[in-house]
Parts: C-alpha cells; sequence; structure tokens
C-alpha cells in the first residue's frame, strides 16, 4: 500500500535576475536549503515566467557562446521561439511545446537568442531551463543535442477531462517520453482544468518537486499552492495527488539522486576541483571547440 508523500516546503523564489539580455527568470534552486542534495540529479531550475518582450528586429537578445561541461542543460518553451547554436554543428528553433535536451558531457560551447521571426514581432514568452546532472561514468561521453518537438511527446488523456499530462522524459501511466537520459528521470508537463486531478507515484528514494505555473491547486488534499510556487516533497512516501482550484498548469520533477561528489564552478559541473580545473585550462585551450557569435 502507497503512502502520501510528505511536502518539504513550498518556495516562491528569489528575485527575478536576467540571463544575458534575453531571459527574464526566477533561480528557485537557489531559495532552497541544500538543494543540491534534495532535487539531485536536477541542478537548477531557471524559470521565465510568461512575460512580454517588445519587437526587437535591429537587435538580438539572449545569451552568447559560452561553454558547459558535466550535465545536461533542457529547455522547455510554452510561448515564444528560442533559437540554438553549438559547437557540434547542431542547431534549431524550439517553439511551444518543443523541448531541447542538450548534453554537454566532455564540452560544448552554445549560444540562445530570441528567434528572428519571434524577436521581429515581439510578444509572450513562456520558458523553463533545467540543469540535469552526468553520473562521473558520463561525464566526459562525446556532447550530443536532442530536439524534442511537441508532436513527439507522450500524451496521457485523464480521465472525466481533468486535463493532459505531457510526458518529456520517462514515464506516466504506461505512457514514455522521447528524451533518452542517463539516468532515472521523470519529466512531465501537465495541465489540469477546474476540479481536475492527477495522481503521481514515485519511489520514496527517489526526489521529486513540482512547480505550478499558472493558477492554484490543492496537494494531498490539504496543502495549497499558487502560481509560481515551487513544491519539495520529502523522501516520505510514495504517492502525490494534485487536485485543480481552478485551471492550471504544472511541471513535475522526479529523479533517482546520484550519489557522487559534486563539485561546481560557473558552467563547469563534475566530481572534484582536480577536475574543475581541468575543465577550465581545456576551455582556455579550445578543445571545447568554436563557435561564433
Amino acid at each position: 500500500m502507497t503512502t502520501e508523500r510528505n511536502i518539504e516546503g513550498i518556495y516562491s523564489g528569489p528575485p527575478i535576475h536576467w540571463v544575458g539580455d534575453g531571459f527574464r527568470v526566477k533561480g528557485y534552486f537557489s531559495a532552497i536549503p541544500d538543494a543540491q542534495r534534495k532535487l539531485s540529479p536536477f541542478l537548477l531550475f531557471d524559470y521565465h515566467a510568461p512575460y512580454n518582450y517588445p519587437p526587437t528586429a535591429n537587435t538580438r537578445r539572449g545569451v552568447g557562446p559560452h561553454p558547459h561541461r558535466g550535465f545536461e542543460t533542457v529547455t522547455l518553451a510554452f510561448q515564444g521561439s528560442v533559437a540554438h547554436h553549438d559547437s557540434t554543428g547542431s542547431g534549431g528553433v524550439i517553439g511551444p511545446g518543443d523541448v531541447q535536451w542538450m548534453t554537454a558531457a566532455a564540452g560544448i560551447l552554445h549560444r540562445e537568442y530570441h528567434e528572428e521571426n519571434y524577436a521581429r514581432e515581439g510578444g509572450p514568452m513562456h520558458m523553463a531551463q533545467i540543469w540535469v546532472n552526468l553520473p562521473k561514468a558520463r561525464k566526459m561521453d562525446a556532447p550530443g543535442y536532442q530536439p524534442l518537438a511537441a508532436a513527439q511527446m507522450g500524451v496521457v488523456r485523464l480521465p472525466d477531462e481533468a486535463g493532459i499530462v505531457r510526458i518529456i522524459a520517462g514515464e506516466y501511466q504506461g505512457v514514455k517520453g522521447p528524451a533518452r537520459t542517463f539516468t532515472p528521470i521523470n519529466m512531465f508537463d501537465v495541465r489540469l482544468n477546474r476540479a481536475g486531478r492527477a495522481d503521481f507515484s514515485f519511489p520514496a528514494s527517489e526526489n521529486a518537486a513540482l512547480l505550478v505555473m499558472k493558477g492554484a491547486v490543492t496537494i494531498n488534499g490539504s496543502a495549497k499552492a499558487a502560481t509560481d510556487d515551487f513544491v519539495l516533497f520529502r523522501n516520505e512516501g510514495e504517492r502525490i495527488t494534485v487536485a485543480a482550484d481552478d485551471d492550471a498548469h504544472l511541471l513535475v520533477l522526479n529523479g533517482e539522486p546520484i550519489r557522487e561528489p559534486v563539485v561546481s564552478y560557473g558552467p563547469f559541473v563534475m566530481n572534484s576541483e582536480r577536475e574543475i580545473q581541468q575543465a577550465i585550462t581545456d576551455f582556455q585551450q579550445g578543445k571545447f571547440g568554436y563557435l561564433e557569435d
């Protein structure tokens, strides 16, 4: 018999900051004590709540070429469009419903900008970027890129027109998502109609959290969470029930923790200080490739 999963805390996140000149985000994990352990394998969660950008036909908003090593970046688009290019020659545009899953691994340079047509018109942008750690055995693999289109996502329609669950990674009610992951991960984009309900169950040994991106919900029959609240669950119990007090949009994260040392320095996440120093040296020596601005 499964038991309800207890809540560790509900966080509104720190103040908004800018990533480059194109992304206005809240970095939720910085507001959570011991987030590195409690949310492993996830390392960072930058959430770009809906925001209207003016047209920028003569300038390019975004983040110029920068390196990564030792982890993956996962960018989810709900509104707006972002163009990506990296030093492996991969690139493309993610628009509403799409996900870009980039494996930096041994090292990559990439840049992200408001896509040209979107920038010309302006309008709402709603995004999230999550960093996912890699186990030590895979940190120095060759880099890779998964462009996951909206049409590829697994979809479960909940009973009684309660809503839908889009499966980006992992599995829900027997339906799998398209993302290839190095450790067990579930990542669900959930939309609930008013009075709709969704049930999830994750092993107590795995970490779990959710972000309310729209609306208000009741969790496990009693706890209330509203728009922009990030809910972290304890490693106690398995079952999570979410009931929508009004139309709601959620992002649910779950994963098996990577129980290895984590040493990070800016865009590098490794297992030791020596490996961080090597990453810096390799980047300075051009071993991550080349990418024009």
